[in-house]
């Protein structure tokens, strides 16, 4: 088990000292876990404006999978924050969010790709690592592969939507410490690419580690 010297802020009752897990992630790195039912995942900035790229499967049924149109439907919010219930491919609640000392975190971004960085930032960008192929080497454990890739919700990364409907990644509006805490509503395989995007703003052009925090229901 690893932490960090960053200071971490502390405005919920969940102590890590009670914690299930409590690891942190390298920067660029992938990682998956089931989170159980009642169990509450935090995902921790710990130097600020890390996007933490992220999918959700039914642990039971991986081709039940989070949907990004539902749960922007149910909420009639695209952004994601406290209060967030996280929609399934079968209109099942996966994961609700109880925290969150952000404010807002995209599901519309996508994740990066070789072919988006070939696109965006010039062929020579292509082979540089990314979030995609965090996926397929962590989804490749559980006999998973491209098919399976959905959309996801990243974490701490601030992409605005003008009046026209255009996307823009700028700088983030996290801070070191900040958090998001997820409460599992069903059995909920979480899979993270801790985002090794250096192309644009999402990561301050600096990767950096995350920590992942697990509770058991209280």
């Amino acid at each position: 088990m690893t932490t960090t010297s960053f200071a971490i802020e502390l405005d919920s009752n969940l102590d890590p000292k009670n914690a299930v897990y409590d690891e942190e992630i390298r920067a660029r790195q992938p990682w998956s876990k089931v989170i159980q039912t009642g169990q509450i995942l935090r995902i921790i900035d710990l130097q600020g404006n890390q996007a933490v790229d992220t999918l959700f499967y039914n642990a039971h049924d991986t081709s039940e999978r989070y949907s990004a149109p539902d749960t922007v439907v149910r909420q009639g919010n695209i952004f994601i924050t406290t209060g967030t219930e996280l929609m399934s491919s079968d209109g099942n609640v996966m994961m609700t969010v109880v925290g969150d000392t952000c404010g807002r975190h995209d599901t519309v971004g996508g994740a990066c790709s070789m072919e988006s960085n070939s696109v965006r930032y010039g062929l020579q960008k292509k082979h540089l690592h990314a979030c995609v192929e965090n996926y397929l080497l962590e989804l490749s454990q559980y006999e998973m592969n491209k098919r399976d890739l959905v959309s996801n919700i990243n974490f701490y990364m601030n992409v605005p939507v003008s009046a026209d409907g255009t996307l823009e990644i700028v700088d983030g509006i996290s801070e070191s410490g900040k958090y998001v805490d997820l409460r599992a509503e069903m059995d909920v395989m979480v899979l993270i690419s801790n985002c090794p995007q250096i192309n644009n703003p999402c990561n301050a052009y600096n990767p950096t580690p995350i920590r992942l925090i697990v509770w058991d229901p209280v």
